[in-house]
């Protein structure tokens, strides 16, 4: 539960920075630079861009954003959404992403983790998994932004993701996504118990106190925020003080 990472999560559909609930009813925020310029000034440790339509369109349009981002913003940046190749990954790698998320395009092809961990090393390689819940204890993966079901029991493919060679998994919970009503910490808490990879918790942040909630009882090594962030309820220096309050060992900023 050591120096816990503060992350901004931004999910981009074309130009716009967007956000949703349980990814349905977009709407648009804002602009993504003007954003993710305020979130690293506060404080951010990471940010985490999530192309919200690539799946649909098969390709990650997020080029020119996180080119413009690496520019400004000096902390590590995780590209996900449309990626199907080691191609794509040293395009982003190039634009100036630090790792990348993958989801549906892992689950069609699982060797495209170990691809991704050899080429680039496996912090490079984020498994990302979208959770729904099936029934107490049991979760089903989701692709496509939480639209398509897969089949797939996230528990054995978050032990199998990281066998292929994931070196972190950024588990949403689709259920609370968007929601405010705390992250399912009985699914973090699950994955968490069984890989030994940093684990990103997202989906449902609503206080400060939920990031504290989901790091004490979920054993989540880092809390990713969107909602939160984007209407301005808490800064990420307010989230960081709450949790160093609360005796959560959090990375230090000095603005």
């Amino acid at each position: 539960m050591s120096n816990i990472r503060l992350i901004a999560r931004l999910d981009i559909k074309g130009p716009n920075l967007i956000k949703g609930i349980r990814f349905e009813g977009l709407r648009v925020i804002g602009s993504p630079a003007e954003h993710a310029l305020r979130y690293y000034q506060q404080g951010a440790d990471e940010l985490i861009y999530i192309d919200s339509v690539a799946s649909l369109y098969g390709r990650n349009n997020l080029s020119d954003i996180v080119q413009s981002a690496a520019r400004n913003v000096f902390i590590p940046l995780t590209v996900g959404g449309g990626i199907r190749s080691t191609d794509d990954v040293r395009h982003l790698l190039r634009c100036g992403a630090d790792k990348v998320a993958v989801n549906t395009a892992a689950i069609a092809q699982p060797g495209l983790i170990t691809e991704i961990a050899r080429e680039f090393g496996s912090q490079c390689m984020v498994l990302s998994i979208q959770a729904k819940q099936i029934a107490p204890g049991r979760w089903e993966a989701y692709t496509d932004t939480g639209r398509e079901r897969s089949g797939v029991d996230v528990i054995e493919w978050a032990r199998r993701g990281v066998q292929l060679g994931a070196g972190e998994i950024l588990i949403t919970s689709v259920d609370r996504e968007g929601t405010r009503k705390g992250f399912d910490i009985d699914l973090v808490r699950t994955v968490a118990a069984e890989v030994n990879v940093p684990i990103i918790a997202s989906g449902g942040m609503g206080s400060a106190q939920d990031a504290v909630d989901v790091v004490r009882q979920g054993h989540a090594d880092a809390v990713a925020m969107a909602d939160i962030l984007h209407n301005k309820r808490a800064t990420l220096a307010e989230v960081r003080q709450h949790l160093k309050s609360a005796g959560v060992e959090v990375r230090s900023y000095e603005s």
